[in-house]
């Protein structure tokens, strides 16, 4: 009696086994679950499904990338000097870069334009009277014929209110309002505002022991007017 009760059973268990793992095999490949038949006390075929371990995603995240700014190198003019004057005063010059701008002040970390070119000078043991631009156009001569742009000419803009130091045809050296102590193309902005160009003096050369290092020494005199009004 048993065997005969068992048997079809066993058959139904194997059949529906059969089955079972077919269906199993076909929905593995469709969806990431696992199911397992279980068989209850009374020979019927439970399925139990339970969630398979999923691989791992990995999520890739735009790295947004901070840019580093700097500041650009200050413009050195590529120009080669043979004189020794000329060199002297290139590095006079240089040496200022940088050094901020402050109307009435010689140095050495913060000047206006007269006081620039006044510095810059005092640096090589060259002595002239400190004063506004207009009184170096006043009392120095003017170059020769075709030297304007020649190294250590003084260049004057907007009326007279301004003041650089030449290096070539392509630029000059100056204390702006808006930048401090540079290098400056002569581009259109500064072309349009030449008034002219003076020579200092070689008969004011002093004495090579005479010469000073920077210091925060006054002018001997105090510059009482306006300058630099046309600065961009």
């Amino acid at each position: 009696m048993t065997t005969r009760i068992l048997f079809p059973r066993l058959l139904i268990v194997s059949a529906t086994l059969f089955f079972a793992g077919a269906a199993i095999a076909q929905s593995s490949e469709a969806e990431p679950r696992q199911t397992n038949p279980t068989v209850n006390v009374n020979g019927s075929i439970r399925l139990e499904t339970e969630p398979s371990v999923a691989n791992p995603v990995e999520e890739r995240r735009l790295r947004t990338v901070t840019p580093i700014v700097s500041r650009p190198a200050p413009i050195v003019p590529a120009i080669i000097l043979t004189s020794r004057f000329d060199q002297s005063l290139m590095t006079a010059m240089q040496s200022h870069l940088g050094a901020s701008y402050h109307f009435n002040r010689t140095g050495p970390d913060e000047f206006d334009c007269s006081g620039f070119v006044w510095r810059a000078f005092q640096d090589i043991g060259l002595n002239f009277q400190r004063g506004p631009a207009r009184s170096y156009w006043a009392t120095m001569p003017a170059p020769p014929e075709g030297e304007q742009f020649k190294f250590g000419t003084l260049v004057f803009f907007g009326n007279l209110s301004h003041v650089g130091i030449v290096v070539d045809e392509k630029g000059f050296y100056h204390s702006a309002r808006h930048g401090g102590v540079m290098y400056s193309p002569f581009n259109e902005y500064w072309l349009s505002r030449i008034d002219g160009f003076r020579r200092v003096q070689a008969d004011l050369v002093t004495p090579a022991a005479s010469a000073k290092p920077r210091t925060t020494a006054k002018p001997a005199t105090v510059a009482t007017s306006v300058e630099e009004n046309n600065e961009p």
